[in-house]
């Protein structure tokens, strides 16, 4: 329990290094400076304070979830004991927020080949989280599961979300076909614990049930039993997890923007917005770190990408979220991100200490282009790369900040993904619009429902019917 000491929790805080936002490094012309931060003292401000007066109200529930969660964690961690005696696989059926956020933490945290693991060396179930309806998935899933030894946890809030839903009612199905009244030993349920569909269906079946908060929305909900449960089951510290949490938090609540990580990263978004840097790329510069990008996407770009302001203003305001992994990506998109349009900001995220150590054997001396190589390790490679990247963008005037984890544990991705939803509900109130609501994603929905005619959705169907029929000179 390394984050109770004091010391050990100070050594674990992240560094955020915006050098390269500024004038000095990237150049007059691409970069902000001190002055464009000073002026910027009134929405920073404001974004602080409409940030601290909403905390644990509305949909801002989430703040409170490193601190309000002492006895649902101590159900989850038994829960967890009591699924590893029984099962040696734990099955996600969600989608989006239900999802993103238990891959990219099982992927930070354990090990990069868990999964394949013999039980011995593995120790605690295998974790698939099933996020799509692309009907070969399943059929694979199936194949390779032992359904003796599975437990599935079906997590929608609404119990309306089609993709989940579908997969409950095939899972339920086959669980009900071989178990019968024991079918309910093979399910646990996520949702909201006051409305929706889902929570119905488990008080009929008679399901284990652990409750989304209401002022939880999905894409922050990774540090409530969404993410909780499956971080338990295969192993992981869900209290460190929160620690880093709350540690962040406590960094965020800073009133100086030059000393509150989340406030200044949310500024220099929102000034690369106004200058038309409509693009944020996400760039870990560690494989347990790939699905973070993932992660980070739904919560940029579903929490930023708004048509209308909290004036009702059109004002179609966000960035396009892309995800890329140093180094793999340096041989496929970095050309692009030096060279080509400035209409982008570049966050890299680097490792200090990487877990393990892989030492560069020596060889082929009498080649130079290899052997430079020699008495090295992987770590030094790695980390030259993401410096080497960093160079490379910042002398072609490109902007770009590092976020650096001095490790990767629990608590330091309880940091990285709080200080993340920090940055997006500061960044969404200097647009000035709703953060947390998702207009966009329903349509979507509402259209899916009409096709498969739901009631209530005759209106839309009857639209989408009237739409005009495809020109076939425009099929080729």
């Amino acid at each position: 329990m390394n984050y109770k000491n004091v010391a050990w929790r100070k050594q674990m805080e992240l560094k955020l290094d915006y050098n390269n936002m500024m004038k000095e490094y990237v150049g007059e012309k691409e970069g902000f400076s001190t002055k464009d931060i000073s002026n910027s003292k009134k929405i920073v401000a404001d974004a602080f304070d409409i940030v601290k007066r909403n905390r644990g109200k509305g949909m801002m529930g989430w703040t409170e979830l490193p601190y309000n969660q002492k006895e649902i964690v101590a159900d989850i961690i038994a829960t967890a004991k009591d699924i590893k005696k029984k099962f040696d696989n734990f099955v996600v059926l969600g989608i989006g927020g239900s999802a993103l956020g238990p891959i990219a933490v099982f992927q930070a945290l354990c090990h990069l080949r868990h999964n394949e693991l013999p039980k011995s060396k593995r120790k605690f179930p295998k974790l698939y989280v099933e996020d799509n309806v692309d009907p070969e998935r399943m059929v694979a899933l199936l194949d390779v599961l032992d359904l003796d030894k599975t437990i599935f946890n079906v997590v929608t809030k609404s119990g309306a979300t089609s993709e989940t839903m579908a997969q409950y009612l095939i899972i339920m199905d086959i669980l009900k076909k071989r178990y019968g009244d024991k079918a309910k030993d093979h399910m646990i349920a996520t949702t909201s614990e006051s409305k929706g569909n889902l929570i119905k269906i488990a008080k009929q079946e008679n399901l284990k049930t652990f409750y989304i908060p209401d002022g939880v929305g999905g894409r922050f909900s990774e540090l409530c039993p969404v993410g909780l449960l499956p971080a338990a089951v295969v192993g992981i510290d869900i209290k460190e997890l929160l620690a880093g949490a709350a540690y962040m938090d406590k960094l965020c609540k800073v009133k100086d923007v030059k000393k509150n990580p989340a406030l200044i990263s949310a500024l220099l978004e929102y000034l690369a917005m106004k200058r038309g840097k409509n693009i944020s790329v996400m760039m870990p510069y560690a494989d347990s770190l790939k699905y973070i990008a993932d992660w980070y996407c739904q919560l940029w770009g579903e929490s930023l990408g708004k048509a209308v302001d909290n004036d009702g203003n059109e004002v179609f305001v966000g960035q396009t979220p892309v995800k890329a992994l140093g180094v793999t990506d340096q041989h496929s998109q970095v050309q692009l991100y030096r060279e080509g349009p400035f209409d982008k900001v570049i966050t890299l995220i680097g490792v200090e200490n990487y877990r393990k150590t892989v030492d560069i054997s020596d060889g082929y001396a009498d080649i130079p282009d290899v052997s430079f190589l020699c008495g090295h390790t992987m770590n030094e490679l790695i980390t030259a790369e993401r410096k080497a990247t960093e160079y490379a963008l910042t002398t072609a005037h490109r902007l770009n900040y590092t976020i650096t984890l001095p490790e990767v544990n629990a608590f330091t991705i309880g940091e990285l993904l709080y200080l993340f939803e920090m940055e997006t509900a500061f960044c969404g109130a200097m647009l000035n619009i709703d953060t947390f609501n998702q207009p966009g994603v329903e349509g979507g929905k509402n259209a899916t429902y009409a096709l498969f005619g739901r009631k209530g959705y005759e209106k839309t169907k009857a639209e989408m019917d009237a739409a005009p029929a495809k020109n076939q000179d425009y099929i080729c």
